[in-house]
């Protein structure tokens, strides 16, 4: 028994030595350039945003224009976005031309919303038009930004009805 004891004393003896004396395993030479968050721009043209605050919390959204330096009214950094406030309804084969053109109707709105407020997705929409239509200057008159929202909703059923982009007209369920 006293043999056995110092048999696995000499073995953990041995297992150290061979720790110690071996050398220590090559790190690969790469050179790897440190890129900060501010370099690569996640919130492009485009890009499908959720609200994560306020009154539209959870609605999806489309980055119109990103303000990353912000501006003399809002001096933080934030984007112009248009999304959905109440989407279509579901459709089915069985049902008429007229419901289902009134369940394919979209309630857009247009905002400023701060960075902090949206999380971004990994999708992207393609609204050409909107880029033209909608600016800082058209939240200055109610009659623009009405015009615009005529605009977004056109575009956005446009979009819905064509069948492109299924995942943004459909509700976050959470």
């Amino acid at each position: 028994m006293g043999s056995e004891l110092l048999s696995c004393e000499r073995l953990g003896d041995l297992l150290v030595q061979h720790k110690f004396n071996s050398p220590p395993p090559q790190k690969p030479e790469v050179d790897l350039k440190m890129v900060k968050s501010d370099e690569i721009p996640v919130l492009k043209v485009g890009r499908v945003a959720i609200i994560t605050r306020g009154r539209y919390a959870g609605k999806k959204v489309v980055i119109i224009q990103p303000m990353d330096s912000g501006s003399k009214t809002h001096t933080f950094s934030y984007a112009l976005v248009a999304g959905i406030e109440r989407y279509p309804s579901k459709v089915t084969r069985r049902m008429g031309k007229k419901r289902v053109e009134k369940r394919s109707k979209v309630k857009p709105f247009i905002k400023l919303v701060n960075y902090n407020h949206i999380m971004p997705t990994r999708y992207t929409l393609e609204l050409e038009g909107l880029k033209n239509v909608i600016s800082n200057d058209t939240f200055k008159e109610v009659s623009q930004r009405e015009d615009a929202k005529k605009n977004v909703k056109k575009a956005l059923e446009e979009r819905y009805l064509s069948g492109k982009n299924r995942w943004f007209f459909t509700p976050l369920r959470f």
